[in-house]
């Protein structure tokens, strides 16, 4: 060892990964980087492998599934121990996980997901989630509710959808397909449907969307537009990112627990290839929370 160290020895660790026929590296895709959300599932799953010596290969798919398919491909290349996958916005089938599942390498969804036999799926429960929004809305008064959705392919957006539509439909309010909008949910997204709305002539009384992003950017138009918030429209999110505590007036949103996503994700996935995740499970369901501020908070109404 000792003359190991005066030549400069470099331990060569995929030769010794070779070997024992394990990476100990996991492959992680995720729609987008940039994402608050999306940054604080990475950071628990950077807690819990580093812990257990895994590292993770991160890549993005830009919402795009053939960007998708190819980081899959060349996670599947790089001889990764398993996979941690969110969907991209397009992806609506499997195929691009044929050869990991055919090589049965461990498979876990995260936040938007697939139904797979031999998968693990972590989420909230989208649908209760949406409808908890959308009856706050409803009980500080509003009865034109539009919703502003993701891709409906995607499980996270049509789950809120739904739960957006039950809790009309409890609440006797007839659904209206002008009071949907489908969209990227973009920073700046708030202008375009602004817009749809005044020349619709659908303004609502109230919005429920289906992140922070385009609820704030929705924010900010309506007051340029000169309605008030919540006065005039009540405003809801959903992910309870940063800037839904920066925006005035404060968003109603719903609080998405990121790092205990990734930390659950990760900690399952160690569990599987270590061979002590004895119970077979398909789908960890985590816990969300209304959180109620000035956005949708009607005066005389209680939160």
């Amino acid at each position: 060892m000792q003359t190991a160290r005066e030549m400069g020895y470099q331990h060569n660790k995929f030769a010794a990964n070779l070997r024992q026929m394990r990476t100990r590296t996991l492959g992680v895709v995720i729609p987008r980087i940039d994402s608050h959300f999306m940054s604080t599932v990475i950071s628990g799953m950077e807690k819990v492998a580093n812990k257990a010596g895994y590292q993770l290969l991160i890549s993005q798919s830009e919402e795009s599934a053939n960007l998708e398919e190819a980081n899959i491909q060349a996670l599947f290349n790089s001889r990764v121990d398993g996979m941690l996958v969110s969907l991209s916005y397009e992806t609506k089938t499997k195929n691009a996980f044929a050869s990991v599942l055919r090589k049965d390498i461990p498979l876990v969804f995260f936040d938007r997901v697939f139904e797979c036999g031999n998968c693990v799926s972590i989420v909230i429960d989208n649908y209760r989630a949406g409808y908890d929004a959308t009856k706050h809305l409803v009980d500080q008064g509003c009865r034109k509710i539009v919703h502003v959705a993701g891709s409906l392919n995607r499980n996270v957006y049509n789950d809120r959808y739904r739960g957006y539509r039950q809790a009309l439909a409890d609440n006797s309010i007839d659904f209206d397909d002008k009071m949907l909008i489908v969209t990227d949910l973009g920073d700046n997204s708030g202008v375009a449907i602004i817009s749809r709305l005044l020349n619709n002539g659908t303004m609502p009384d109230g919005i429920f969307t289906a992140n922070d992003n385009s609820a704030v950017s929705l924010i900010c138009e309506l007051k340029r537009k000169g309605f008030r918030v919540p006065d005039d429209i009540a405003v809801a999110g959903f992910n309870d990112d940063p800037v839904s505590r920066i925006v005035e007036p404060n968003l109603t949103t719903v609080r998405y627990p990121g790092r205990a996503m990734g930390e659950v994700a990760a900690s399952t996935m160690i569990r599987i290839l270590e061979g002590t995740q004895y119970e077979k499970v398909n789908s960890i369901t985590l816990s969300h929370e209304l959180i109620v501020r000035q956005s949708s908070l009607r005066q005389g109404q209680s939160s």
